[in-house]
């Protein structure tokens, strides 16, 4: 067998070839490559053994990931209709439960566009002056585009009431402004520490006091804001909140009950769109985490 051959079977593990290098060395037993002399044999046999070497035994058991053992929790937002009870008696013994259950369950699914805010002035030494850059105003410009261009009908935009998510918030609502989408302040989703990332970061070390304040804070407007829709909700709706990269972060592994600790593994692009989606059934599923593909390559930036 040639040294090229050889090559092409070792780079064919990776995509998972064993079967090829397995029947090329069964065939090579064989002579079917033809009759060895010499020196040929000795290597051909060499290179077959480091093939076989490289491959690992392959087993079911040691190619299937283990289940965590954490099953879903569907009251994760304490809104199971299930759980629920409002402690009134029935007032007529002829009423149907099952009609009674069936009108307490929510029946909307409800859809949360979270746009982290666009690139803002890093040397403001107040929240004030951490305006936006040109630059952060194009961005934001570009995101009300695409969020108009989705052709979805908003019910509501909420901000973080700092100045760069304000006003990323004042611009993309101009290109909704036929829609009369309602803005919204709120301090809970200003900037923070939610929780102590995991593993350890060496740039950024909050002290203790502000993962106790600022966790507690960014947790409440997580219960706040994500949550399956009220059983008196009837369309399906779609909410823009405009906030922060950890308070985002947070969010997504909240929702989809991740680890939390491990938000500060995923990173988000300035005035990006992550877009989560609950169900009436406390599903939830993530559309897309940090959408800035809309945006031209020369506009991409994560500050």
């Amino acid at each position: 067998m040639s040294y090229r051959k050889t090559l092409k079977l070792v780079c064919g593990l990776a995509g998972g070839s064993a079967v090829l290098v397995f029947a090329a060395a069964a065939a090579d037993s064989r002579g079917l490559f033809g009759e060895p002399r010499g020196r040929e044999a000795a290597g051909r046999w060499s290179r077959l053994t480091v093939l076989r070497a490289a491959q690992p035994a392959w087993t079911p058991a040691s190619h299937t990931p283990n289940p965590t053992g954490h099953a879903w929790d569907f009251n994760w937002d304490k809104r199971d209709p299930s759980t629920l009870t409002n402690g009134k008696k029935k007032e007529s013994s002829t009423e149907d439960p099952s009609s009674e259950q069936d009108n307490g369950k929510p029946k909307a699914t409800r859809n949360i566009l979270l746009i982290r805010h666009s690139q803002y002035n890093l040397s403001g030494l107040s929240d004030k002056e951490r305006i936006l850059t040109p630059l952060g105003r194009e961005q934001a410009e570009l995101t009300g585009s695409r969020l108009a261009a989705l052709g979805l009908k908003y019910d509501v935009l909420i901000h973080s009431s700092m100045a760069r998510a304000t006003e990323t918030a004042n611009i993309i609502s101009k290109h909704l402004s036929g829609e009369g989408v309602d803005l919204v302040s709120c301090d809970l989703l200003r900037e923070g520490a939610p929780i102590e990332p995991v593993p350890p970061v060496t740039h950024w070390k909050p002290d203790a006091v502000q993962y106790h304040e600022d966790g507690a804070r960014i947790e409440a407007a997580f219960r706040r804001y994500i949550h399956r829709a009220d059983t008196k909700q009837k369309e399906d709706s779609y909410e823009i909140i405009v906030c922060h990269a950890n308070v985002i972060r947070y969010f997504v592994c909240r929702a989809l009950q991740f680890p939390p600790e491990g938000w500060l593994r995923m990173g988000l692009n300035n005035g990006s769109i992550t877009w989560l989606t609950i169900r009436p059934s406390g599903r939830v599923a993530l559309r897309t985490l940090g959408d800035s593909g809309f945006m031209p390559p020369d506009k991409l930036t994560r500050t």
